[in-house]
């Protein structure tokens, strides 16, 4: 219980206490709601929306700030990044303010490729899975990118924002994007496609045991084993641990290394560290590498929570 009193502490943040009660607590849907009621008005949720410019959109752009970027990497100051945060962190959409920057980046924000309007989505199936899931969330879906994240399978089952400069086989990073976006519009939508390409895209990574290469065994990127918050567009093991729990899946034994990786990341004290942070510019700083982080903590509580029943 000690890291639980840790984790809803007042210097934690609603975002997270709110989290907590209702996966973890299973607290009444009122006092959940009460508390989640607060990411938009305090600490990081409420930051996020302070940083919205005078145009109504973040940083001036769609997926790239128009200002020079301060850190190397890539910024996640724009307006598709912070939406998605917003999302992650549980701002409500109906919450009055979250309702005005929406309306006002449907109305505003263009993407850098082709200027096709927000909503619309762009190209790349990673940037329109991130799109249609942040619209379910916020009630501005398009049905049009739905379809074309369906047409855009691949043969093994999976998706790669690589695959029209050539590349024949998925990746990990784009398939988790885009599992998540389906996943989004099958609460919202009956069409047995959808279920049909979640299922098969859930097999793509189930088969490399959610962290290797079929072809050889290897775990294709140190960060799949380094758990982060956000994400961003990263793919990791808790990250995919998650969208199972999410979509109610049971645990498999194919998930079996990613679990024990989960579980060997907790330390003496119940908590679990942040291993990485992707990118560079940032509204919010969510915690130091290699300290106790809640965010982390917090997912991989819950993960564990539905994986031993």
């Amino acid at each position: 219980m000690r890291v639980i009193d840790w984790l809803l502490e007042p210097d934690s943040d609603p975002a997270i206490r709110w989290q907590v009660m209702a996966d973890l607590l299973d607290d009444g849907a009122d006092a959940v709601a009460s508390e989640r009621a607060k990411v938009a008005t305090e600490g990081w949720g409420a930051a996020l929306l302070a940083a919205r410019g005078a145009d109504g959109q973040w940083a001036g752009g769609a997926h790239f700030p128009t200002t020079q970027p301060t850190l190397p990497g890539q910024p996640w100051t724009s307006t598709s990044h912070v939406l998605t945060e917003l999302r992650l962190l549980g701002a409500d959409p109906a919450d009055a303010e979250v309702r005005a920057a929406v309306a006002d980046v449907k109305r505003v924000t263009r993407w850098e490729y082709d200027d096709e309007p927000f909503f619309e989505g762009e190209v790349e199936p990673c940037i329109n899975a991130a799109l249609v899931t942040n619209a379910v969330y916020y009630g501005e879906l398009d049905e049009r990118v739905v379809e074309r994240l369906l047409g855009e399978r691949m043969a093994d089952g999976g998706w790669n924002c690589d695959q029209e400069r050539g590349s024949v086989r998925s990746s990990f990073d784009t398939t988790i994007a885009v599992l998540e976006a389906l996943a989004a519009v099958e609460a919202v939508r009956d069409d047995p496609r959808l279920r049909e390409a979640r299922e098969s895209g859930e097999g793509y990574l189930l088969e490399r045991h959610l962290l290797r290469r079929k072809t050889t065994g290897e775990v294709p990127k140190p960060s799949y084993v380094q758990l982060a918050f956000p994400p961003r567009h990263e793919y990791d093991a808790l990250r995919a641990l998650e969208h199972f729990r999410a979509v109610g899946a049971a645990p498999d034994e194919r998930m079996r290394e990613a679990l024990d990786l989960v579980r060997s990341k907790r330390q003496d004290d119940g908590t679990w560290h942040l291993d990485v942070i992707h990118g560079g510019d940032a509204v919010n700083d969510y915690g130091a590498v290699g300290e106790p982080n809640r965010w982390i903590t917090l997912r991989a509580l819950r993960v564990l929570r539905w994986a031993e029943g």
